[in-house]
């Protein structure tokens, strides 16, 4: 009797493995562009499903499954090192190591102000931002006014952000830090609908308008601020009441420094993956480099991890930064799924599902692959959107108890993306109902 029930699981299982492929090769909307789909039972020797897995697709933000697993490698799930500083006589020199929590206005980490303020010595903020650049490779000029773009940096403050935030009814616009608001400027335009603010191109000038429809309504948004060593010390000395000095010295590079832990990283992977936060992704890359180095360098970090921690991907990560704005990215699909196998190796189911958009519930896909009514999320997945790319990649719980692992790159579609995530959704849900 257990042998003919075996053969009537195997039999069901093999029918809608067939129907999955069936739905996903035959259907018109994925037939618009170039498809990259895989998906395996880790008890099953072979993939249940398997198009293009071998082919390279821009993965646009699932590149931060690579940035996170290289992260949680090096880092762990502790404290950041949030500063690096020296000690001689009467002087504390420290310099930045790209720690993105300081002052970050969701973060809000002050630890390192607290040490500043306490020090009776005198401030020398030693210049390394030089080691970073603020744009990663294939960005495009023009993304220089939108969050999805802030500034990557060695020290950044704030986020290296300006929030302009307004409670409904409120007229007073709270700007954080508030030192932005003598560079704030109202416009009228009387065409425009809504609200915007906007900063000038090269320097930390911002204006905004609003229309009478939305004047009583509540807004959050963040806008890049420049920053550069001059701007932090003079913020600094702002914030403390005392002098810091900017010096130029690469010999106290090359020492060993002190290092200051300050704010736990679970919350910046957790932000980092679950509203997809290109900022923290870059500079996540910065504190391994530092954490390996003592210097700030994404390449070498991405280096590093290729080298040490992904040599038994199938295929080379073609990897240039930490978020995935950068079109220069490209994975294969069972590559992304090698990679969905080490984390789950590594990093405990609970800490995956706190780290990663779930389905119907938080981050990028709350609105989407929603489970049925009254029951847990059955999809841990990282998004990824460019204007040539749409990508999803994960964890997937079927109503028997099976944990799946899946990667779908889409490129090439000039469809809406939202009619791909449709189609995905039915996928999904199918194989989450029937496997």
């Amino acid at each position: 009797m257990q042998k003919i029930l075996l053969g009537l699981l195997i039999a069901l299982s093999s029918c809608t493995v067939q129907k999955i492929n069936s739905s996903i090769k035959n259907s018109e909307v994925f037939d618009k562009g170039h498809l990259g789909f895989m998906l395996i039972d880790p008890a099953k020797e072979k993939p249940l499903v398997e198009i293009n897995s071998d082919k390279y697709f821009i993965p646009a933000s699932n590149t931060k499954l690579f940035t996170f697993y290289a992260s949680y490698s090096i880092l762990g799930d502790g404290l950041v090192n949030g500063l690096n500083y020296l000690e001689q006589g009467d002087s504390l020199i420290f310099w930045g190591t790209g720690d993105p929590s300081f002052l970050h206005p969701d973060l809000k980490n002050d630890k390192v102000l607290e040490f500043l303020k306490s020090s009776k010595k005198d401030l020398y903020l030693l210049d390394n931002f030089d080691q970073v650049a603020a744009f990663g490779p294939g960005w495009s000029w023009d993304w220089y006014n939108a969050y999805y773009a802030t500034e990557r940096s060695a020290f950044p403050m704030y986020g290296n952000v300006v929030r302009f935030e307004k409670a409904k009814e409120e007229q007073r616009i709270t700007v954080i830090p508030e030192r932005f608001r003598t560079s704030l400027s109202g416009k009228d335009n009387e065409n425009w609908q809504g609200f915007q603010f906007r900063r000038e191109r090269f320097s930390n000038l911002f204006s905004y308008q609003i229309s009478n429809e939305k004047v009583d309504e509540a807004f959050v948004t963040d806008i890049p601020f420049i920053t550069s060593a001059e701007m932090s010390a003079v913020m600094l000395l702002e914030l403390l009441g005392k002098r810091v000095e900017v010096i130029k010295n690469e010999s106290y590079l090359k020492l060993d420094p002190m290092k200051l832990q300050t704010h736990s990283v679970d919350s910046i992977y957790s932000q980092m993956m679950k509203i997809s936060d290109n900022f923290l992704a870059e500079q996540l890359l910065l504190l391994v480099s530092d954490q390996l180095t003592n210097t700030l360098s994404i390449a070498d970090a991405i280096e590093y991890a290729k080298e040490n921690l992904l040599k038994d991907l199938p295929d080379e990560p073609i990897w240039y930064e930490g978020s995935g704005l950068s079109a220069r990215n490209m994975f294969t699909p069972r590559s992304i799924i090698t990679l969905l196998g080490k984390i789950r190796e590594e990093v405990p189911l609970e800490r995956i599902k706190a780290y990663f958009p779930a389905g119907g519930e938080s981050g990028t896909i709350r609105n989407w692959y929603k489970a049925d009514e009254g029951q847990v999320p059955y999809i841990y997945a990282k998004t990824g959107s460019l204007s040539m790319a749409n990508s999803l990649s994960g964890y997937l719980i079927t109503k028997s108890g099976k944990i799946l692992h899946f990667s779908c790159l889409m490129n090439n579609y000039t469809i809406p993306a939202n009619d791909l995530k449709t189609e995905l959704q039915k996928v999904l849900y199918f194989i989450h109902d029937r496997y």
